[in-house]
């Protein structure tokens, strides 16, 4: 098997709704041999199903792990590349390519133009796969920010990597001794900058955007309620988590 597949499917089983969702199987399995055991495993996953999808246990989660970096400011000096790290998209040639994108390479393209209105005289780099699309990501953003005004020739393309470690190793040749601005959602930078830093690239990070945006803003009585949105932020931060563990092992 792939070993870049294989990492997917151990990835997606570990997951909280994968683990919660094991143990509502397993008590159903053992309901009738083993009744105690069987509550056991419904009373775990229901407490985990609801305490993963509120806001108080998915900021704490979220929060120190993207808010090692605070957002990029203008400096006067110069930018040699902004690279922009690749997320996802959906082939669809009847939807103009911003539209293509999933929600996190809409959030990192917005977050490369600010850059790049500071600062012109850089060059974007675009990174990702294609996987099962027609187009790699990296077209993909590349097109949708030609749309949004950014001139063809100044964006470089980099349609090969299929995860972070890969686009540090592709990318950090042709950027290495340059001032790189790097983009990627602001959960997904520390990992990404460990990545390029091991390449012997030093990066300027630019985070995009943060889940948490105050965690001492003052909280409503609905914050404190199960919410789809937060166990998705959960899932991120968990997914991150072991994703920064996997790298200090490595």
């Amino acid at each position: 098997m792939d070993l870049f597949l294989l990492k997917k499917i151990i990835g997606f089983l570990i997951m909280p709704l994968s683990l919660i969702s094991i143990l509502l199987i397993l008590s159903l399995v053992l309901f009738y041999k083993k009744p105690s055991l069987s509550f056991k495993c419904l009373l775990t996953a229901s407490c985990l199903l609801i305490l993963l999808s509120t806001g108080l246990v998915s900021d704490r989660l979220m929060h120190p792990i993207e808010n090692n970096f605070v957002s990029y400011q203008y400096t006067e000096k110069p930018v040699d590349y902004i690279v922009i790290l690749g997320c996802g998209n959906t082939s669809n040639p009847e939807l103009p390519a911003t539209s293509q994108l999933l929600p996190c390479s809409l959030q990192r393209l917005v977050e490369a133009l600010r850059i790049f209105k500071l600062h012109p005289e850089a060059q974007l780099i675009t990174s990702g796969a294609a996987f099962d699309n027609n187009d790699s990501n990296a077209a993909n953003v590349k097109q949708a920010a030609i749309l949004l005004g950014v001139p063809d020739s100044k964006i470089i393309v980099e349609s090969f990597p299929k995860d972070t470690e890969e686009e540090a190793e592709l990318i950090a040749p042709r950027v290495k001794g340059k001032h790189v601005v790097l983009v990627t959602n602001a959960d997904h930078m520390l990992r990404a900058v460990n990545y390029f830093n091991q390449q012997g690239v030093e990066v300027t990070p630019a985070p995009a955007s943060h889940w948490v945006k105050n965690i001492d803003s003052y909280k409503n009585w609905s914050y404190y309620l199960p919410k789809s949105h937060n166990l998705t932020q959960t899932t991120n931060a968990w997914y991150e988590s072991i994703g920064l563990l996997v790298q200090w092992l490595k």
